[in-house]
């Protein structure tokens, strides 16, 4: 009877432990493999989020110099329909520059100090 009680309480000692080892593999599996797909999901979506932010602030940019020029070659005009046209781009361009300079502001955080070459910081208003 005393074989029995000692062959059991080595067999339940044996099991136990087997089965921390295991929940232990199991458990930091499990966790790494959470963190490593979060950390997937967070960069892919701070990724989307980067390219949608530069997106916008080049097409913002492109907008705002296309109008710019416009402004520039028809200003001194002394044709008032140009003159007029130069006006109107001139609105455009100044409306772009305090859209664009208010989202670059709101976004700022994408780009953590890093910010792309071809992104202004600050668009000038047309005086």
């Amino acid at each position: 009877m005393k074989v029995l009680a000692v062959f059991g309480s080595i067999l339940l000692a044996v099991v136990l432990i087997a089965g921390g080892v295991f929940g232990g593999w199991f458990n930091t599996w499990f966790f790494n493999r959470v963190d490593y797909i979060d950390q997937k999901i967070d960069d892919a979506t701070r990724y989307e989020t980067i390219k949608k932010v530069e997106d916008s602030c080049r097409a913002m940019i492109s907008s705002y110099e296309s109008d710019r020029l416009v402004y520039e070659q028809y200003r001194d005009s002394d044709n008032e329909e140009k003159q007029s046209w130069a006006e109107q781009a001139k609105m455009r361009a100044n409306k772009t520059a305090a859209t664009y300079n208010n989202y670059v502001l709101e976004n700022n955080f994408v780009w953590s100090g890093n910010v792309p070459d071809d992104i202004r910081r600050e668009l000038a208003y047309l005086e």
